[in-house]
């Protein structure tokens, strides 16, 4: 397996990656129109100084994860997704994709992570707390956290107690 920062070169790969899981997977009511970030990683992503990187398997993109940096020290993980059948322990895709992205915010300056989350990605929120990261409440975010409309679990993790 191999991870790289992706763009907008692999954007038909990572929106049909995302949209599968969203849509058929989850049962998600979201569209590519709601998620116009994936139509420009550039921009959205790495300009305000974050990053989006990819899991490739012999040139497959089978994972996903991106970190919005909101301010100074903190930023918002996005698009965390691997496809259903590189899931687990076995491939450990979200494991090392997480921990690029902690390595990544860590190098950069960053002291906090927050992400938002559905009710029903209960794997991933295990997987989170696995991770060290807290559930907080919507109110507990910070005033300028990019919020995504139908996400209703809010999870934190301290940068600075990381291991």
């Amino acid at each position: 397996m191999n991870i790289k920062p992706i763009q907008n070169e692999y954007e038909n790969q990572i929106v049909d990656l995302i949209l599968n899981i969203q849509q058929k997977e989850f049962n998600v009511p979201i569209t590519i129109q709601d998620q116009p970030d994936l139509l420009n990683i550039k921009n959205f992503y790495y300009e305000p100084g974050g990053i989006f990187l990819g899991a490739f398997i012999d040139d497959e993109l089978v994972g996903t994860i991106a970190l919005v940096k909101f301010n100074n020290q903190a930023g918002a993980i996005r698009k965390m997704f691997v496809k259903q059948e590189y899931r687990g322990k076995q491939y450990n895709i979200a494991q090392q994709l997480l921990e690029e992205l902690i390595s990544y915010s860590t190098k950069n300056g960053l002291r906090a992570l927050y992400l938002g989350t559905v009710s029903i990605l209960q794997a991933a929120l295990r997987f989170y707390e696995r991770n060290h990261f807290i559930t907080i409440q919507k109110d507990e975010l910070p005033y300028d956290f990019p919020l995504m409309s139908p996400d209703n679990v809010f999870c934190k993790l301290d940068l600075n107690s990381e291991k």
